[in-house]
């Protein structure tokens, strides 16, 4: 092997050139891709993080869990995952959208992929709590099989006591401001009072908005559905058992990116061998000709 490329120096050269493009063309990542979510009052939707105008106190859902308060209506934000194998992807897809807009709710985001081998869908919707056993149970309806099933509540009744409390305090603290407003007469005073009063109006206006999140999260529960032809396209892996037919599809898509793989290699070496060809019989010419005149020479 060494001897041949001492002898083969530019054809090896040639080589080690069209190896590097080939793995840099076969050794790039898959970028992920992020999709944004709406928000209530510029709080994400799926962050539930929630920060007071002054940046302090900030609320984070779900919270480390409290003593359960009796003798008040609870506030539980519900979601639910559902991983779905159907017939016909976009056709699911679009019913679970018409369904749960005439239940009363909305799609937060959607998006469909359709690889030839299993196509996938993801959809995010929003319905009404006391709608979701029945929406969950029509999504179930459209789907050859359950993969998956998932549903999450999270009590958020003891803060949204807690942002009452804090509000009352600030309105408390306002009404005291603007007491001391009308007895105020000096300039500099009315002015540096009503900039406290504009500092607790701020935070009394982001407590009212997060108040108004935490009712709006409550009342519509989110489902976030996953949808597919092919079991093991869904996020959720199904049981090891031996299923023939499942076998059968892997080992063909196994076999069809193979021969994607053969058939780029050889686009690759056909535009480089636009290159190598000439190269190689203008080598293998000169060779031909430099063993002719040894022959010569030694006769």
């Amino acid at each position: 092997m060494i001897s041949w490329i001492k002898r083969n120096k530019l054809a090896t050269v040639l080589l080690l050139v069209v190896a590097f493009f080939l793995f840099k063309q076969y050794s790039g990542g898959i970028r992920p891709l992020y999709q944004s979510v709406p928000s209530y009052g510029g709080v994400s939707e799926d962050s539930f993080a929630l920060k007071s105008s002054s940046g302090i106190n900030n609320l984070f859902l779900p919270a480390r869990e409290a003593a359960p308060t009796t003798g008040t209506d609870r506030l539980v934000v519900q979601e639910s995952n559902l991983s779905l194998v159907v017939k016909d992807v976009r056709n699911s897809s679009d019913k679970a959208i018409e369904y749960a807009k005439s239940a009363g709710g909305y799609m937060v985001s959607s998006s469909l992929s359709q690889p030839e081998e299993a196509p996938y869908a993801f959809v995010v919707l929003r319905v009404p709590s006391e709608k979701l056993k029945e929406t969950t149970e029509y999504f179930r309806s459209l789907s050859i099989k359950v993969s998956s099933e998932n549903l999450v509540g999270t009590d958020v009744t003891d803060q949204y006591i807690d942002l009452e409390a804090r509000l009352a305090i600030l309105n408390k603290t306002k009404v005291k401001f603007e007491e001391i407003m009308n007895q105020a007469v000096k300039v500099p005073d009315m002015l540096e009072v009503q900039r406290e009063l504009i500092n607790v109006q701020s935070q009394i206006d982001s407590i009212k908005g997060q108040q108004l999140y935490l009712e709006k999260t409550a009342e519509l529960a989110k489902i976030s559905l996953n949808l597919s032809t092919d079991e093991f396209s869904l996020p959720y892996a199904p049981t090891d058992t031996f299923r023939p037919a499942v076998i059968f599809k892997q080992a063909v898509r196994s076999m069809v990116g193979t021969a994607r793989s053969l058939a780029k290699l050889a686009i690759w070496i056909g535009v480089y061998g636009i290159i190598i060809v000439p190269v190689g019989l203008v080598i293998w010419y000169f060779r031909k000709r430099r063993k002719i005149k040894t022959g010569q020479n030694s006769s």
